[in-house]
């Protein structure tokens, strides 16, 4: 799966899974170009090569077509974009007004339709490919994060039509992310215990690091993956286990 000269971009790649991702890139041998509203606190490194940060807000149409403009300048090419940039607090429906809601989907939806837009040109040159980082909160209940749900939902069905429109120059994939553990573990899940606990209920029997992350998306930017589109591979460690079986009085494992 070595990338070596091809060129990649990581939304939101500062920190967390987007750092991850990046890495993972780096290590396949790939220029990476990271953005995100902030800098990072340092470097995003790995084998001694560092990717490239630029401050951009994906919201910025006109920005985000500069930003693309300017790598492919760079670099002289684009081969893969990784739709990484979003993430949401915790809000039940009733607590914010609909234009609260509706930002949560501009990030997570039409950002990531942005950014493909923008790289198009540059892609299809390079017969290259999209990744969108999709969430498990798209095919289930979603409750306290359900703008985030709905746009997550809405982004795996915006690669699949992306991926009919734009073949056979352009691959269109998605990772379906379960949890991740990253710096902001704790906001979700809680203390180290917390953290441990929550992992215990995956089947794989842990939270999913960055890097799992990251490799998934390189084997799906990769020759490797050449017939590979359209496609919504699940990154979740198992999935969940369906909680009647421990309410359910029957068939208990002894």
């Amino acid at each position: 799966m070595e990338l070596d000269g091809r060129v990649v971009v990581v939304t939101g790649g500062t920190r967390g899974v987007g750092a991850g991702i990046a890495r993972s890139f780096l290590a396949a041998g790939a220029e990476v170009a990271v953005c995100a509203r902030r800098p990072p606190d340092e470097p995003v490194s790995a084998g001694g090569r560092e990717a490239s940060f630029t401050p951009l807000d994906l919201r910025d149409a006109g920005a985000v077509r500069d930003f693309f403009d300017a790598v492919a300048g760079r670099y002289g090419r684009l081969d893969c974009l990784v739709n990484n940039a979003g993430g949401t607090p915790y809000r039940l429906l009733g607590e914010g007004d609909a234009e609260r809601h509706a930002r949560i989907v501009e990030l997570n939806l039409v950002a990531p339709m942005t950014a493909s837009l923008a790289a198009r040109p540059w892609l299809e040159r390079a017969r290259g490919s999209v990744v969108m980082i999709g969430s498990v909160s798209g095919t289930r209940p979603s409750p306290g994060t359900a703008a985030y749900g709905a746009a997550k939902a809405g982004l795996e069905n915006l690669a699949r039509s992306m991926a009919v429109e734009w073949a056979p120059e352009i691959r269109v994939n998605s990772l379906v992310l379960g949890m991740v553990r990253t710096e902001l573990a704790h906001l979700h899940y809680g203390d180290e215990a917390g953290i441990e606990a929550v992992g215990a209920t995956v089947p794989l029997g842990r939270l999913a690091e960055p890097a799992d992350v990251g490799d998934a998306a390189v084997f799906l930017a990769s020759d490797r993956a050449r017939y590979v589109s359209g496609a919504s591979l699940l990154v979740h460690g198992g999935g969940e286990r369906p909680a009647f079986l421990d309410a359910a009085t029957v068939n208990k494992e002894s």
